[in-house]
């Protein structure tokens, strides 16, 4: 099973699409179809309202970067961080499948915290912009 390996780097890409494409139009419909919306959500619950400001362009931003492959490890932090805030206080008690449960919450914060560790991978602009990371041979 060694041969598996050399793909590591395409199911790095897969978990960075799936999560990115997934938040970044989870935080568009958020930021530019009806954020104050959000707000009152979040609000709803006992959270402030800033804080359904941050989770919507934590969302947007954040799935960009990883969708990219851009500073993937600390957006994907931020993500973990958002999606562990809603499977805690909006999803839970909803249980795990049905209208509003968390197997989705859940399954983006396994994505993310993945990320977290081992990073964009070589198909990612990480591994341009890193030093030494630009696909060339060193010398």
């Amino acid at each position: 099973m060694r041969y598996l390996d050399r793909l590591q780097p395409l199911g790095l890409l897969v978990m960075r699409l799936a999560l990115g494409a997934v938040l970044f139009v989870h935080g568009y419909h958020k930021v530019f179809g009806g954020l104050h919306h959000h707000a009152d959500l979040v609000a709803s619950l006992g959270l402030p309202r800033w804080s359904a400001y941050l989770s919507a362009f934590t969302e947007f931003i954040g799935g960009l970067m990883v969708l990219l492959g851009l500073f993937t490890r600390v957006a994907a932090f931020a993500l973990w961080i958002d999606l562990s805030v809603a499977f805690a206080r909006v999803n839970l008690h909803n249980g795990m499948i049905g209208n509003s449960g968390y197997e989705l919450p859940l399954a983006l914060a396994a994505l993310a915290f993945g990320l977290i560790f081992f990073g964009g991978g070589p198909i990612a602009f990480d591994h341009i912009r890193a030093p030494g990371g630009g696909g060339g041979k060193s010398k």
